[in-house]
């Protein structure tokens, strides 16, 4: 038996004086609706109403019964509507994960600009890198991936990045700027420490032949496995470094770093905005998604690049 059913269906026959309108009230036919009482009335062993040709009336039991049914429905109603409101409201507490390097160089810079667009909405941002991302703690996680990368997860594209080489002006005063891969060997180069990944070569692709591989020996200056570190170095002029083009955007903007050896890359990469469930998204969560494909993009056109489409992603993007 749905108890709550039954209950709702006893107040409404009461309310509405007889089974045939309350059937009519909730959608449902007379026979639901007296099936609905009568096992409500068995399972509390007790009759609730009097039943006449004419009349229906509340028995004694019936009339008590009825004040704590009154009581108890709404106070579901009341909690139901709190929870559509905290789905639907641009309010409230955003609980989003992503990784160190994304938290300082992507999401911090967009939230004053997104606390005025919705002053109602508190960010509540954990940065940390596990192994596996915690997307069911958290109402939105940010986070990069490979090409191969199969989310077996909801996960929205953001933007599809590339690595690219940079380095300071000041280095590149200094140090002269190479003119083809090669010239890497004659270069300080700052690599990213990662497992099953040679120190002392990088693997580049040339997007204008084909995707054409090369791997060019390099004498690495830095090695670190904290990506701050080497974007740091980089912009302190030590040397060059592949860095993902959405997170130095501002700073190809801005002059501080300068591309070198275009069109070469060095890899390529999704960022994703992935959510526990496809179902019940907070509004507040729906709108972050879409101020940050904005602003990500928009930083990007800024920086004279026109982004490739997320549109061949294999996570899934089927966001209701």
């Amino acid at each position: 038996m749905d108890r709550l059913l039954s209950m709702r269906a006893f107040q409404q026959v009461v309310d509405d004086g007889g089974f045939a309108a309350a059937a009519r009230t909730l959608d449902m036919s007379p026979a639901v609706m007296t099936r609905l009482i009568t096992d409500l009335e068995q399972h509390l062993g007790s009759r609730l109403l009097q039943r006449t040709t004419r009349k229906l009336s509340l028995t004694e039991a019936g009339q008590s019964y009825l004040q704590r049914v009154r009581h108890i429905l709404n106070d579901v109603d009341q909690a139901e509507a709190s929870a559509r409101q905290q789905t639907d409201e641009l309010a409230g507490l955003l609980r989003i994960h992503t990784q160190p390097v994304m938290a300082v160089h992507i999401i911090a810079p967009l939230v004053a600009e997104f606390r005025r667009r919705y002053p109602k909405v508190v960010l509540d941002l954990t940065v940390d890198s596990p192994l596996v991302p915690p997307i069911e703690d958290f109402d939105l996680t940010i986070l990069g991936a490979g090409p191969l990368y199969d989310a077996n997860v909801v996960a929205r594209p953001v933007i599809v990045s590339e690595g690219l080489l940079c380095a300071s002006p000041r280095y590149l005063r200094s140090a002269g700027t190479p003119q083809q891969p090669e010239d890497l060997k004659n270069h300080a180069s700052l690599r990213l420490s990662q497992p099953g990944i040679r120190q002392r070569e990088w693997q580049l692709i040339n997007p204008e032949e084909g995707d054409r591989k090369v791997a060019v020996e390099i004498k690495p200056a830095l090695m670190a496995n904290h990506s701050d570190t080497l974007l740091r170095a980089t912009l302190d002029g030590t040397g060059i470094s592949a860095q993902p083009l959405d997170l130095v955007a501002n700073y190809l903007r801005d002059g501080q770093l300068r591309r070198v050896l275009a069109p070469w890359i060095t890899g390529r990469f999704t960022l994703y905005a992935a959510l526990p469930s496809r179902k019940y998204v907070p509004a507040r969560a729906r709108v972050f998604m879409e101020f940050l494909i904005e602003q990500t993009r928009l930083k990007a056109a800024e920086a004279g690049r026109t982004w490739p489409s997320a549109g061949k992603s294999s996570a899934r993007s089927d966001i209701a």
